[in-house]
This record gives C-alpha cells, structure tokens and sequence, in this order.
C-alpha cells in the first residue's frame, strides 16, 4: 500500500457502502463512495491514483454502463472490479464480457475484495507510469520542426537518406543533418529505438 490509492464505490445500498468504507479505511485505502453513479461521475478525477468498485444493478447507470461511458467518451482505463448480489448468469457473462479487473459476489469474503484490490493497485501503476512515457515521447515529438518529422516517418519506415533525399526533393547531406537533429531531440541513438518509439506511438505507418 502506498497511502495514495483511492477505492471509489458505488452502490445504491447505504449497508453496502458503509460497511465496505469500514473495512477499507481500516487496511489503510482512501474511500469514496457514491450511492449514485451520476454523481460518482461528475465528481470522479482520472487523475488520482485508484481503481472503482461498482455494483451492476444500480437505479441509475449500472457499473456495466459506468464502465461503457468511461471508455467511449473518455477513454479511461481505471482498473474496474464489478459487485453483484444477483445469482444472475446473463449478467454475469456481460460482465465479465466488459474486461473487468474481478467480478465479486454480493456478499462476498473480504480477502477477494482485498486481494483485487491489491491487483488494482500494481495495475494503475503500470497504467500511469506507461501513460506518463507516452507523454514524455509525444513531448519530444513535438519539439521536431516539420521536415524532421518527414525524416523520422520515412527513417521509421526503413528508408535510407538517399531515398528520403530524393524523396523529399534535397540532398543527402541535408538529410543527414535533419536526421541527426531528429534523433537528438528524440534522446535516441538507434534506429531500433526510433521504430519502437514510433510503434508506442502509433506512428509508425
């Protein structure tokens, strides 16, 4: 546990909430719960480290049309564990259809809450830290000038500066110093590097 991870959960059940935030805030997470998941969303901050437990059956949006909202209109990746106390094997399937992080009984054992949980916390890491190297690379792409970016698209797809040069109407040796430029701005050396890059990316074609 890092001290820094918020558990949001939502549920139209006040015994549920209740007794969930107990035994939350008693192994140390930070909780926020919601017994509507309108307001859940309005107030939801992508930018705090956390995950989301949501009951499917809510009055409202249920955790399955929370989760739908999220992923097509803003393209949150949230670790989600889904609760339901229904014996209901068409909604478990959709559920389990929808990627969650874990789909836990209603009432369920605290130590299957906790253990996903545990999961969810190692997950958003890995999430933040890839999305923060995306930033960091979409940054330096950024600073190169446009004919550096026709260099790095056309280095990327294994073009030699002879090719680019002609391709791009100049010579060689000016390929040479955009290439050389591109690359520094980059903080790459290889051209193995750049294509990997470019893949992270979504840039290499």
């Amino acid at each position: 546990m890092t001290g820094m991870f918020t558990v949001y959960l939502v549920d139209d059940d006040p015994g549920v909430l209740k007794s969930l935030s107990r035994l939350l805030r008693a192994k140390g997470y930070d909780v926020k719960p919601y017994s509507s998941s309108q307001v859940f969303l309005e107030e939801h901050d992508e930018a705090i480290p956390g995950c989301a437990i949501l009951d499917v059956p809510l009055p409202d949006l249920d955790g399955l049309e929370i989760q739908d909202v999220w992923t097509t209109a803003s393209g949150s990746h949230r670790p989600v564990a889904f609760v339901t106390g229904k014996d209901d094997t068409p909604t478990s399937v959709r559920a389990m259809n929808a990627g969650p992080l874990d789909l836990l009984p209603n009432p369920g054992k605290d130590q299957h809450l906790l253990e996903a949980l545990s999961r969810a916390e190692a997950m958003d890491a890995e999430l933040r830290r890839l999305r923060s190297e995306l930033n960091v690379m979409q940054t330096k792409v950024r600073t190169l000038t446009p004919r550096e970016r026709e260099v790095f698209t056309r280095v990327v797809a294994g073009r030699l500066n002879k090719q680019i040069a002609g391709e791009l109407g100049t010579v060689e040796k000016t390929i040479k110093v955009h290439r050389s430029r591109m690359m520094e701005k980059l903080g790459i050396r290889t051209v193995a590097d750049l294509v990997r890059m470019a893949e992270k990316l979504n840039l290499s074609k």
